[in-house]
């Protein structure tokens, strides 16, 4: 099967998906629809134990060994194999002026930045312009969906989750790699999540330790967030609350490592 029948199958499938998981969402704009809540806070008590056990203790040691200049290039290099992702999306979006924007983004920094390490597209002005398949089924009109909180990935909605298994399985880059260059884009993206988590981790330890109730913080913070990013909801934007410093540091953790 070519890529572009994949790409077909996947779009035909996520469509029905979307238009699924979007057929109840909350009744107000900027409200919280969370029918699995219960089921929710459970997947949340196991993502706490797993970043107790293993996420939070591995980033330590991950910014304990390696120089923040050696991190910072690991997250260049993660991000620049992540375009051509968002540069599908934008297409999908019909969106031409980010498609260009980010395709020469993607080129000057893998010439120029060798590879992706460095990131010379920023210091000339063209700066990182993200894109994902939730993006796009809400550019397409698909609701927001309902609230859920993932094993591993973190919080998300029913619209952004068909969306993430989209993008992990059409990324141009795993597709049309060769074993065993596939492998590398979702090594360094991991290596990318554990660098987000030891650079946010006095912000991210309040939330999942702190917090009378965590749960319901992390959920306020990743809606406030993807709404005001999706411009779906100006009414409270990330720079006037706490959001602007948390990370999505669950958020594709494990995906990464599935090969396609």
């Amino acid at each position: 099967m070519t890529y572009s029948e994949k790409l077909s199958r996947m779009l035909c499938a996520s469509l029905l998906a979307a238009t699924l998981a979007g057929c109840a969402g909350p009744r107000t704009p900027g409200g919280i629809y969370d029918p699995y809540e219960a089921q929710n806070r459970k997947v949340h008590e196991f993502n706490r134990s797993v970043d107790k056990a293993l996420l939070r203790p591995v980033s330590n040691a991950y910014g304990a060994v390696l120089p923040e200049p050696v991190r910072i290039g690991v997250g260049n290099f993660a991000e620049n194999l992540s375009i051509p992702g968002s540069v599908l999306n934008d297409l999908l979006q019909l969106n031409i002026e980010d498609a260009l924007h980010n395709t020469v983004r993607f080129l000057v920094n893998t010439t120029v930045g060798l590879g992706g390490i460095l990131d010379p597209a920023t210091k000339a002005g063209i700066e990182q312009r993200d894109s994902d398949f939730g993006e796009t089924l809400h550019v397409w009109g698909f609701k927001e969906g309902a609230y859920v909180e993932l094993p591993f990935a973190g919080p998300s909605t029913t619209r952004d989750t068909v969306g993430m298994v989209v993008d992990i399985v059409t990324d141009p880059v795993a597709v049309l790699l060769p074993e065993p260059e596939k492998y590398v884009a979702p090594l360094a993206g991991m290596a990318s999540k554990i660098g987000d988590r030891y650079r946010f981790r006095t912000t991210v330890d309040s939330i999942l330790y702190e917090s009378a109730d965590g749960y319901a913080q992390a959920r306020l913070l990743y809606l406030e967030n993807r709404r005001f990013a999706l411009g779906s909801d100006t009414t409270a934007a990330p720079e006037d609350s706490a959001a602007t410093d948390v990370p999505d540091i669950y958020e594709g953790l494990y995906d990464d490592l599935v090969p396609q």
